[in-house]
């Protein structure tokens, strides 16, 4: 991009490559290939592609006549009828009544013609988004969307992928609806030597929108990452309650087993005080709303717990709750951020029980509250070392038969059935 050169605006035979709007979409992209019997016509596919390609070029003509070449270029404007050939194969860009292969409320999308030739449904309306009938056409900036003549539908991409027969590239169809997100082009290759070059300075967007165009694409080809063929995934339901681990080395008997899983009594005591903390703060608000007097002390302890937990509790939601968002392939680690969050809300909670635990022991003259204090925490610490003990070999590498066996040594620890080790 740092030498990017072309002409600003596009005129009748330019040569373009169109680019999706919606962020991370593909390149407009037709090939030889046909559409198989059961998709429609068997006409020539049309596809969006993510690698730059001489089968992304295009050249944008005049719907009712050819380029008169001897003359001087005409600038494609807002309100246009165009048609748009590929200039590998000589085909136009077409589309009828056909379902699409994938979107069956759709309408398909093809290549169809001999050497630029065609027939009306080769006609697309051009219009500039937010603009006017008559602005022209600016590379990189102005947002398009064509508008099939005959069937009124808009040139349509998304992330859905087509099968094999269609080299696994996303699918273009033409939308009955024609103001969606996914119907926005932009020109973003421009080739054409009757019209003078401008240089990059013309084409840069300001800071602001690079920043906010590159967080989104890196977004939209992160929701792209999908399970390969009878991988185990996970869903961010079963994370809190660790419903089921991930499977990083598998064998028989000698051989080694690696299985990634939360510490048990670790993950639900966490999951459990999370739920404990919202327990004790809708009482402590209910108990002040309905007029209840504590101590100061205690009132101001019960606000640090609140307002600390709050932020802790946020800080989880916001690292767990947006995978419920997502469509991309999830693992059971990807919970691993929320839950240190989860963790030091737990420790807060559980600090306020023993506290609180050892003023109750205290004001009943079964131990000083230091004395009660200290055994509690002995309890939680010998709680979580022996849990890892039980464990450790499931990251550390189990050995041996599986735990169904009697002689495994992980034998009676597999609590759920979910567990796969």
């Amino acid at each position: 991009m740092a030498h990017y050169q072309a002409p600003p605006e596009i005129a009748y035979g330019s040569v373009i490559t169109l680019r999706n709007r919606r962020t991370a979409g593909g390149l407009l992209h037709s090939h030889p290939h046909l559409y198989p019997e059961g998709t429609g016509a068997q006409q020539q596919q049309v596809t969006t592609y993510h690698h730059r390609d001489d089968n992304n070029k295009w050249v944008i003509k005049p719907a009712r006549h050819e380029i008169d070449n001897s003359s001087s270029p005409v600038l494609v404007r807002s309100g246009d009828l165009v048609r748009l050939e590929h200039v590998n194969t000589r085909r136009n860009l077409h589309s009828h009544y056909h379902k699409a292969p994938i979107s069956r409320k759709h309408r398909q999308v093809t290549c169809y013609g001999f050497n630029g030739n065609g027939d009306w449904n080769d006609v697309w309306s051009l219009s500039v988004v937010d603009g006017k009938v008559g602005d022209t056409v600016r590379v990189l900036q102005s947002s398009l969307r064509f508008i099939h003549n005959s069937t009124e539908c808009a040139l349509h991409s998304h992330n859905k992928q087509l099968p094999k027969w269609g080299w696994e590239q996303n699918e273009v169809s033409c939308d009955p609806k024609p103001r969606t997100a996914d119907s926005l082009w932009m020109v973003e290759g421009h080739e054409n030597p009757k019209l003078p070059n401008a240089t990059l300075e013309t084409f840069r967007p300001s800071l602001l929108q690079r920043i906010v165009e590159s967080h989104v694409i890196m977004a939209e080809t992160n929701n792209r990452f999908k399970p390969k063929e009878n991988e185990l995934t996970s869903r961010p339901w079963m994370w809190p309650i660790n419903y089921r681990g991930q499977v990083f080395s598998a064998g028989r008997d000698e051989t080694i087993r690696v299985y990634l899983l939360g510490n048990p009594v670790i993950w639900w005591a966490c999951i459990s005080l999370v739920l404990v903390f919202l327990g004790m703060v809708v009482f402590y608000q209910g108990a002040l709303c309905r007029g209840v007097q504590f101590s100061p002390v205690f009132n101001d302890e019960c606000r640090t717990l609140s307002e600390g937990g709050f932020w802790l509790l946020l800080g989880w939601a916001l690292h767990y709750i947006p995978f419920y968002l997502m469509g991309r392939v999830l693992y059971f680690h990807h919970y691993f951020p929320a839950f240190l969050f989860n963790a030091m809300l737990a420790g807060v909670v559980l600090d306020f029980l023993c506290r609180h635990g050892a003023q109750f022991v205290m004001r009943m003259n079964w131990l000083s509250r230091e004395i009660a204090y200290s055994s509690a925490y002995v309890v939680v610490v010998s709680v979580l070392v022996g849990s890892f003990c039980l464990f450790y070999p499931l990251s550390y590498g189990m050995l041996g038969p599986l735990s169904s066996d009697d002689k495994s040594t992980m034998h009676g620890l597999k609590w759920l059935s979910s567990w796969d080790f």
